[in-house]
């Protein structure tokens, strides 16, 4: 019988989508560096990405490192993985957040904007996870945590519909599965499923009317904050979650309650 395996002293994780000054994986990567990770913002937005690091670096100490990555392209992600294992320490983590939204109704979809849809939030989680994965499985030790979406469980009902849904549903069809290929490796694998969140995501800035609107169906009385899903996810990748794996945590203020 084996005991729990110790993530790294000096470790890394990869944050996608973490440029974004209003979104969960910014808030991700600097619940992080709390934590004493080193991190490596990927995001489309080089510059910004670059900028973040910098901040991150300055804030907490810990080497960061920001690089312009589109995650729907194979090479782009081989590239800026490679870069993250020459200039960081050790991977030992992974927090898929990159995304993006759909408000199309299904009646007036088209096929072009399902594949654009599909590229990101499915596609992309995929080919990441696929890069990083088989560092963290030869280390013995892993963290990896996606964002799925409470539309993947309602059917939407937010502000995306059908593609988007579809898509944040394959994430957490990914998860559950590959948590049970990767567990004996001491690899972690688990998602986050957001409800309501002020973050462009969902249109741009919430106003106050649409943020009551959204309240109705809530148990709790606000809308979420990008901190309250990044303290999961932070959480998710630390040491003591090595017995959770396979998970989806629900962070939607009681919009799904099973």
């Amino acid at each position: 019988m084996s005991s729990a395996r110790r993530l790294p002293e000096a470790r890394t994780a990869v944050v996608t989508g973490a440029a974004s000054a209003r979104g969960i994986g910014r808030a991700t990567a600097r619940r992080l560096t709390e934590s004493g990770w080193s991190v490596a913002v990927l995001d489309l937005d080089g510059e910004a990405a670059a900028k973040v690091a910098a901040e991150l670096s300055a804030q907490s100490g810990h080497q960061c490192l920001g690089l312009a990555c589109d995650i729907a392209d194979e090479r782009s992600v081989n590239l800026a993985i490679d870069q993250v294992e020459e200039q960081l320490p050790q991977l030992a983590g992974l927090v898929n957040v990159a995304g993006i939204s759909s408000p199309v109704p299904f009646l007036e979809l088209t096929t072009a904007e399902w594949d654009r849809v599909f590229a990101i939030n499915s596609r992309g989680v995929y080919l990441v996870t696929r890069r990083v994965v088989p560092a963290l499985v030869a280390l013995g030790v892993g963290r990896v945590v996606s964002v799925s979406s409470a539309s993947a469980q309602r059917g939407g009902g937010t502000y995306s519909k059908v593609p988007y849904s579809a898509a944040k549903a394959a994430v957490l069809g990914l998860t559950r599965a590959l948590a049970r290929e990767v567990g004996e490796f001491g690899v972690t694998v688990n998602a986050v499923s957001p409800g309501p969140v002020d973050t462009d995501i969902m249109g741009g800035t919430l106003t106050e009317q649409r943020k009551a609107d959204l309240v109705r169906d809530l148990v709790v009385d606000r809308v979420g904050t990008v901190e309250d899903v990044a303290a999961v996810i932070a959480f998710l990748c630390g040491q003591d979650a090595g017995y959770i794996t396979g998970a989806t945590y629900n962070v939607n203020g009681g919009l799904i309650i099973d």
